[in-house]
């Protein structure tokens, strides 16, 4: 019975590691939809948050027979019940990856890019952070955690240097509110992005501990 949890659980790492790509794969495609102004890159985003979507329910499904039909002792609750919590996060970074691309639709593809930079920096660290938090669950990595958690305030520090350079530029040209207002929203949801990979973090924390981030 416990050689057959021990597979189901590695078949729950592995479901995991592909929806935590995904998420990276949502990432990449909705930045390159707004750096491109690429309707492929937008469709595929959109595309591949509705994959996710599908993982999220089978991984569910997964995680509710593992609690039905074997008899977990208290560290794979935990590990269990922090899998349906991480998988809620991976889905709603996905969503976000949507929203990213859905603003991408009101900018024009000849609009010049402002803080791109800052944008791009603020999608690899949190591409960096998913794929983190997912390698530290597969891992029972709290190291491997923490770091994830460290590298937030990066991405907070960008997310402030986005912001005071749109208010810099809309009092120099208000004409181009609404484009301003466009690129905050994007950077807004890489930020929430990178909140939600610190969530999977501090998840796989208490998986392996027993312990809330905050109790630590």
């Amino acid at each position: 019975m416990r050689i057959k949890f021990e597979e189901q659980l590695e078949q729950l790492n592995v479901m995991l590691i592909d929806m935590g790509a995904l998420c990276e794969e949502a990432i990449t495609y909705a930045v390159k939809a707004f750096n491109e102004g690429s309707d492929e890159m937008r469709q595929m985003t959109f595309d591949t948050d509705k994959v996710i979507d599908v993982r999220e329910r089978e991984i569910e499904n997964l995680c509710l027979k593992l609690l039905l039909q074997q008899q977990p002792v208290a560290r794979d609750l935990r590990l269990i019940s922090s899998a349906l919590k991480m998988i809620s996060d991976m889905e709603r970074i996905g969503d976000q990856a949507y929203d990213i691309a859905e603003i991408t639709k009101t900018i024009e593809k000849n609009e010049d890019r402002v803080c791109e930079e800052h944008i791009a920096l603020m999608a690899e660290t949190a591409v960096e952070m998913v794929t983190g938090s997912v390698d530290s669950f597969v891992k029972r990595d709290t190291d491997l955690a923490n770091l994830v958690i460290s590298k937030d305030d990066r991405v907070d520090d960008l997310f402030i240097k986005v912001k005071d350079d749109l208010i810099s530029m809309v009092t120099e040209d208000r004409s181009r509110g609404e484009y301003f207002v466009d690129i905050l929203m994007i950077a807004k949801y890489l930020e929430r992005i990178s909140d939600h990979a610190v969530n999977i973090a501090e998840w796989v924390i208490f998986s392996v501990t027993g312990k809330h981030v905050e109790e630590e």
